[in-house]
This record gives structure tokens, C-alpha cells and sequence, in this order.
């Protein structure tokens, strides 16, 4: 592995000193009040809201997971990556809900739907996801990418990151990470695509790809009978997730509410997707790439989640590289930003708000800095026992998200397509999701103590993929079944918050909202995804 030269470290420099110029114009910009610092003032265009939502989901820890699936045989995973579907789901179907509610966050809109103990469970319930996933995960991968670089051990890379990342986010609030966001997605996206196309030339072209790492490995479904990704069960829980992750979770909606009105909201959507088709050819396939070169003999690392780090420092020219890892560093940082926004949201709007309600606009702002705080600190501790969990990084990620997402999606779901369901339905259906979560990932880490022919076992052992699908089969008949129990919402509570209760002023206004570029857009990325699904099936 090379390490970074002199120009490298110009390119390095010069791009964080235009980074801290935007942080620092923004800071001196921004307004001590609630709607400024965790929407940016709710007045974002849709470029700027697209290349968040791409940035904001493009972390380090996908481009370091995301190639790490493809340098070890674990190609399934690829479709979580074509969601640039579930992206346009976001904007077409849940964001005029949510825009017509006027909510911050998505308790908010659970609280409005149903009533504030579904509110309060969900501000709890994504607090500690976020620790689980996004915060942990991306400081780990952060770490693997500032170690692989830098030369500098683990936790120092990990920590240095966050501390700096935690800085401008703290001061700059919503308006500095948007900002920050649209330009580490472009150079993120630029320093992938040349490493993606140097990456292919150095192994002989994708012909010698194909033939060095064997057409079956380029397969990303898997007979029913697999027993890491039965592609029935792959598809099941990954749509489960995908609309978790992209319609309902605070994370990624967040970057939508910023948007001035719902065109520019929904067009940012749009962009979104079409962002989101990229990671495909800009992370999976260079890590398919390191492993071809590993098995020529031409490059060596010891876990698959260093193929993109190593495959960086090995092919691109100086300079170049110092570029690339810097935007590697800020895709870090971004999605550190994004997610320690989203969680002093949380917190300062669900939880401290609702506590005390006449709190003034400067100490809530100032509320949400000291949560900010409080959460990486959390987050690093997780670390270590994040790490006995799965092998590979983003099988963590998406295993741990199979287990959280079913009870999520399922009330987001049925509260917006089903006016029936109530306040007890979505209460009882959220308690016992985390319930079942918190029993599950215990199972998984001490299986090995339990009786393999116990019930117990059984569950910890489970397929991830196959438990996430059951999963969520349970908690939309569990809400069903016990939303029958209680009255039904009134007419004035589920007014224009389910399709059945839309009206038609609101359904005029929704119409005038996107025209036919919007809608060809769309059906242009759908065609793309079903295209990726054909592509990649071993032949």
C-alpha cells in the first residue's frame, strides 16, 4: 500500500480549507432559532436537497462496506444499493404527507396520525438505531479508511474524525451539513468514477474482470435454498428496510423538509435517485476489482473492508489520490454530520420540547448542540462490541436494520394507507418491534451458548434476511388485529394524512406540483434498476 506523497497532501489541504470556508460561511449566516438550525430554514432548492440525500446515505462506511461486499463473495448485497426506486417512493408517495402535516421530524407525524405514545416510542426508538447503525458504523469505517491512508492507528484516525466533524455540525446546525454535503457528493462521486475506470484498465478491462473473478460471482441471486441470501427473502427484507431507511427515517427525510415547498422537495427526490444509481459502478465494482487484482497477485489487504483504501492508494496517481482520500474523509464526515443532526433533532424537538414546551428558540438550539455531544461519545463506546456482531461492515448494517425497520415500516405504512388503524395499533406494534429486536440481537451474539436444537437458537440463528420478512408479515397483522380493539381515528384526525382522507383542494395541489419531466425522470431510473436486477445474473 502507498502512502500519500506531498501533492496528495496539497489536495488534502486545499480541499478541507474550502470545506471550513463554507463551514464558516454558514455559520456566520445562520439564525439562533429552531427552524434554521435542524431545517435551514426550511428555504433549500432541489439540487442542493438531492445531493444531501445522496451524500447523507453515501457515507464511508458504504463505500468501505459497499466494496467490501463486492471483494467477498457477497455481490446479493448490491440490492440494497439499487433503491434509487424506494428514493422516488420518498417524494412521490410519503413527502406530500408529511409536507401537508408541516411536521420537523417523523414522530412528529406519528404523533399528529396517531398520538404522542407513538411519538415518544419512535424519538426513543431512532435514537438508539442511530447509535446501533449509522454512528458506530460510520466511525468504524472511518477509522479502516484514516488508518489505511494516513498510516495512523485505528482509534486516533476514528476519533479525530469525529471530533472535527462534530465541531462544524454543532456550530453550523442544518444549514452547514446540506452545504457541506453538496460538495463532498460531487467529488465523492468524480474521485469514484476515475478510480472505478483507472481501477478496470489496471486489471485488463471488464472481460479480464469477468474471467479473473469467474461470471457466477457476478450473480446477485442466490436459490431460495441459500442459506446467507435467499433471493426471496433478500428481496422481501431489503424493501422492508429500503422503505424504512429512505420514506420514514428522520436521517433522510430530514434532507426533504428543508426543501421550499413540495416541487422542489419532490424534484430533489428525483435527483436523489438518479445520485443513488451510482454507487453501483462506483463502489461495488471496484471492490470486485481489488479482488481480481488480489487473486493476480497485484494487491494485497488482509479484510475485505480495506479493498477501497488499498485499491485507492495503488492506482491513482499522485495527487489525485490525496483528492479521492480527502473525499473519502468527508463522505465520513458527512454522514457523521447528517446523523448527528438528526439525532439533536430528535431529541431537542420529540423529547426535551415536549418536556418543556416553553423552552425559548437560543436554548433549544443550544439543547441540541449538548445532545450532539452526548451521542458520539455513545457512539465510540459501541465500537468494540459492534465488532462481534458480523464479519463484513455492511452485513452489520443491514442485518441490525432487518431487525429494526419491519415495525417501523409496517405502522408508516398502514398509517397512510389505512385509515382504520389507530393510536393503540401503532403504539403496541412499536413496543413489541423493539422488543423483538432487542431478543434477536442478543440471540445473535451468544448463540453459541444456547442449545442447537432449542427454540432459542432457532431464532438467534435465523437467516437475517428470512426473520426480517417474518418479522414484518407479524407486526402488519399484530397492528391490524389490535387496532380493532379500540375505536376508530376520528375524521378530523386522519384528515389529509391517508390516501382515503385526501381532499380535493389538497389532491389540486399535489397535481400542480410536477409535470412530465418529473414523471419521465422517474420512469427512466426504474428502467435503469431493472436493467442492474438482469445485468448482474451470473451469465
Amino acid at each position: 500500500m502507498q502512502t500519500l506523497d506531498t501533492f496528495d497532501w496539497v489536495a488534502i489541504v486545499f480541499y478541507f480549507l474550502i470545506l471550513l470556508g463554507i463551514a464558516v460561511w454558514v455559520i456566520r449566516k445562520k439564525e439562533d432559532n429552531t427552524e434554521d438550525y435542524f431545517l435551514a430554514g426550511r428555504n433549500i432548492g432541489w439540487f442542493v436537497v438531492g445531493a444531501s440525500i445522496f451524500a447523507s446515505n453515501i457515507g464511508s462506511e458504504h463505500v468501505v462496506g459497499l466494496a467490501g461486499a463486492g471483494a467477498s463473495d457477497k455481490l446479493p448485497m448490491l440490492i440494497y444499493e439499487i433503491h434509487a426506486w424506494i428514493v422516488l417512493i420518498l417524494g412521490w408517495v410519503f413527502l406530500p404527507f408529511y409536507a401537508r402535516s408541516g411536521v420537523f421530524t417523523m414522530p412528529e407525524f406519528l404523533e399528529k396520525r396517531f398520538d404522542a405514545r407513538s411519538r415518544w416510542v419512535l424519538s426513543i426508538f431512532s435514537i438508539v438505531a442511530y447509535v446501533l447503525t449509522k454512528i458506530s458504523v460510520t466511525i468504524y469505517a472511518g477509522g479502516v479508511v484514516v488508518s489505511a491512508l494516513l498510516g495512523i492507528d485505528f482509534w486516533t484516525g476514528a476519533i479525530a474524525t469525529v471530533i472535527l466533524t462534530g465541531i462544524y455540525t454543532v456550530l453550523g446546525g442544518m444549514r452547514a451539513v446540506v452545504y457541506t454535503e453538496t460538495l463532498q457528493a460531487v467529488l465523492l462521486v468524480l474521485g469514484a468514477a476515475v478510480l472505478t475506470y483507472l481501477g478496470l484498465e489496471k486489471v485488463g478491462g471488464w472481460g479480464s474482470l469477468v474471467e479473473t473473478a469467474k461470471p457466477e460471482y457476478l450473480n446477485m441471486w442466490r436459490p431460495p435454498s441459500d442459506p446467507d441470501f435467499p433471493w426471496p427473502s433478500l428481496v422481501i427484507s431489503s424493501t422492508i428496510v429500503g422503505i424504512w431507511y429512505w420514506c420514514t427515517d428522520q436521517y433522510i427525510v430530514q434532507r426533504a423538509l428543508t426543501a421550499k415547498n413540495i416541487k422542489e422537495g419532490r424534484r430533489g427526490t428525483i435527483f436523489g435517485a438518479v445520485m443513488k444509481l451510482m454507487p453501483v459502478f462506483l463502489f461495488l465494482i471496484p471492490g470486485v476489482i481489488a479482488l481480481a487484482l488480489k487473486m493476480k497477485g497485484e494487491l494485497h489487504w488482509d479484510s475485505p473492508d480495506e479493498a477501497f483504501p488499498v485499491l485507492m492508494s495503488n492506482v491513482l496517481p499522485s495527487g489525485l489520490r490525496g483528492l479521492v482520500a480527502a473525499g473519502l474523509l468527508a463522505a465520513l464526515m458527512s454522514s457523521l454530520a447528517s446523523v448527528f443532526n438528526s439525532v439533536s433533532t430528535l431529541f431537542t424537538v420529540d423529547i426535551y420540547k415536549k418536556l418543556r414546551p416553553n423552552t425559548p428558540e437560543k436554548k433549544l438550539v443550544r439543547t441540541g448542540q449538548l445532545a450532539t455531544v452526548v451521542v458520539v461519545i455513545i457512539g465510540i463506546i459501541w465500537i468494540p462490541i459492534m465488532a462481534n456482531i458480523s464479519g463484513v461492515l455492511y452485513e452489520y448494517l443491514q442485518s441490525v436494520q432487518s431487525y429494526i425497520a419491519p415495525p417501523i415500516t409496517a405502522v408508516f405504512l398502514l398509517g397512510i394507507f389505512h385509515k382504520r388503524i389507530n393510536g393503540l395499533g401503532a403504539f403496541a406494534t412499536l413496543i413489541m418491534g423493539i422488543i423483538v429486536a432487542a431478543i434477536r440481537i442478543v440471540l445473535e451474539l451468544i448463540k453459541e451458548d444456547l442449545n442447537p436444537d432449542g427454540f432459542l437458537y432457532k431464532m438467534g440463528s435465523m437467516n437475517f434476511l428470512t426473520f426480517g420478512a417474518w418479522f414484518f408479515l407479524a407486526c402488519v397483522l399484530f397492528a391490524v388485529v389490535v387496532s380493532l380493539f379500540a375505536p376508530a381515528p376520528s375524521a378530523e384526525q386522519v384528515a389529509n394524512l391517508t390516501f382515503g382522507t385526501i381532499s380535493e383542494e389538497e389532491k389540486r395541489k399535489n397535481k400542480n406540483s410536477y409535470n412530465w419531466k418529473d414523471i419521465v425522470i422517474s420512469i427512466l431510473v426504474l428502467a435503469v434498476v431493472i436493467g442492474v436486477m438482469v445485468f448482474f445474473n451470473g451469465k
